[in-house]
């Protein structure tokens, strides 16, 4: 049952989606497409309002009005130019860091109580107008009073409520359609908005956002491929961050990268290297790298060097899953079609009842097309899609794990696609997957085990005997435990024996007795 306040919620969706002209999207669905007709009754479609704005620009205002959660919808959208029109694309391509500020007064207001300071004790200099604004938060210029650049990072206020309210409707529409359908249920909606719940609620922690930047930082010092940007912590709070300014070009500013003579096919590998270094390496990825939050330095432009910020949505996989998928890749670099088979059922993505040949042959008529041709000419989205739709066949569920890595494998890819569309992917990332294998799987990786266990072994060599006596001891113990069970079951059986033959015999003397009972009274009617 949908609370008063949620159908309230979904009732101003649709308000608003019908003011903006785009209420089509919800009589589009199969709940409403009988109620198509209410179209034209529309005030905004009679007056003829809502469609003199170009279509993007009103989906991008809609999702503008309906706030943060539907904002970040429409900047994961915008990655995706292989999937929407161009106008499209570009509109909403402005959700990355063009959301609308909130007033700078109000900015420096937040600042100065997080802080507890005035903003003129606190820095030398400090802009309000904003840098970037984006659905959480807003970005202030600043210099601290011993002259460095800084950008004050500020959470937009009351947003909590806001959020919560939309994750409630969230929520509950994946609950009833798990509840509803069978192919929901595949999909783990539920467990899905739980995974987006958490990571949302992540964003809102400025304070966790610095420690992921510092440990990224880490992961990355004097690293030619990423620069992370220094935090001051002197400055940081849960609602206010400041660290280092950085000047890049954005990802996005195609003419800008080949003004500053960039190499772009150096540019591209450098970004599906820095991608797997994080997933498979440092196993602590950075997921939401959306072009807004993707720089490139001036410097060294033939081996240029990227420069990353917003650090609230980080990934990681466990250990089964990293290897998992790492021997996913490895397999599916190298045709083995049946092994990537035979790694979804082991890893339980699949039924264990599947048939091996037959999910071996559904993936490779999906897959053998698209090797050996250049990015330009391959779409993950329709890949994915049919991948999706083949494996929908044998009961392949969703993993939410794996949601973050699948949505930052996807903005890389929209990444190199506008940056070198000819990148060869599959070349690109195979020798680096073949490494970690080399590495992790096989003798060097069995020796590495060795040598990281090797001090806790010796640490342990001295109670060697003891543990030794003692596992003995217990499974003597056991032994004898075991011993003693099996024989009480024997004479616990041979009891149910003897009843068994009791009981028998007190039937048959029954019945002895009844027919001798019977025959006495046929004598006697004689």
């Amino acid at each position: 049952m949908i609370r008063p306040r949620l159908l309230l919620r979904l009732i101003t969706i649709q308000w608003v989606l019908s003011r903006h002209g785009l209420d089509e999207l919800l009589f589009a669905t199969p709940w409403f497409k009988p109620m198509r007709f209410l179209l034209w009754l529309s005030p905004w479609r009679l007056l003829g309002h809502t469609r003199r704005r170009p279509r993007g620009e009103r989906l991008r205002l809609a999702l503008e009005e309906l706030g943060p959660i539907f904002v970040k919808f429409g900047q994961a959208l915008s990655t995706r130019r292989d999937l929407l029109p161009d106008d499209i694309s570009d509109e909403l391509a402005r959700l990355q860091d063009r959301v609308p500020p909130f007033p700078g007064p109000q900015a420096r207001g937040l600042i100065e109580k997080s802080l507890g300071k005035p903003v003129g004790e606190l820095f030398l200099d400090f802009d309000e107008t904003p840098l970037a604004s984006a659905s959480i938060a807003q970005v202030h210029p600043a210099r601290l009073k011993d002259g460095r650049e800084v950008v004050v990072k500020v959470v937009r206020p009351n947003i909590l409520p806001v959020i919560e309210r939309d994750l409630e409707i969230l929520h509950t529409l994946a609950f009833l359609a798990e509840k509803a359908s069978r192919e929901a249920r595949r999909l783990h909606p539920v467990d899905v908005v739980r995974e987006f719940d958490t990571t949302l609620h992540d964003e809102l922690d400025l304070v966790r956002e610095a420690a992921n930047c510092a440990q990224l930082a880490r992961n990355f010092q004097n690293s030619p491929l990423l620069h992370v940007p220094a935090i001051d912590w002197d400055f940081s709070q849960p609602n206010v961050m400041v660290q280092e300014r950085i000047r890049g070009i954005p990802i996005n500013d195609m003419a800008g990268l080949r003004t500053a003579n960039i190499n772009m096919k150096a540019l591209a590998e450098r970004g599906v290297e820095i991608f797997f270094t994080q997933v498979f390496t440092h196993n602590f990825f950075h997921a939401d790298m959306h072009p807004g939050n993707i720089f490139v330095s001036r410097e060294t432009p033939d081996a240029p060097r990227y420069m990353a910020v917003d650090f609230g949505i980080m990934g990681a996989l466990t250990p089964d899953d990293q290897r998992y998928l790492a021997e996913n890749f490895h397999a599916f670099f190298n045709r083995d079609y049946r092994r990537v088979a035979e790694l979804h059922i082991e890893s339980g993505w699949v039924p264990s009842d599947t048939r091996v040949n037959d999910f071996e042959a559904a993936i490779r008529t999906v897959s053998e097309p698209i090797f050996q041709r250049p990015l330009r000419e391959i779409s993950f989205g329709h890949f994915l899609l049919r991948l999706f739709q083949t494996a929908r066949r044998f009961n392949m569920e969703v993993q939410p794990q794996l949601v973050l890595l699948q949505k930052t494998l996807l903005n890389v890819e929209g990444l190199g696609r506008q940056l070198y569309p000819d990148l060869d992917l599959w070349t690109t990332a195979k020798p680096f997957i073949e490494r970690w294998m080399r590495e992790r799987i096989g003798p060097k990786a069995a020796l590495n085990t060795l040598k990281a266990e090797l001090p806790r072994l010796l640490a342990m060599l001295p109670e060697l005997p003891r543990l030794t006596h003692e596992a003995l001891a217990a499974q003597r113990r056991q032994a004898e435990l075991l011993a003693r069970q099996a024989d009480e079951l024997r004479a616990l059986r041979r009891d149910l024996e003897r009843g068994r033959r009791m009981t028998l015999r007190l039937v048959l003397l029954g019945a002895g007795l009844a027919l001798l009972a019977l025959g006495m009274t046929g004598l006697g009617n004689i």
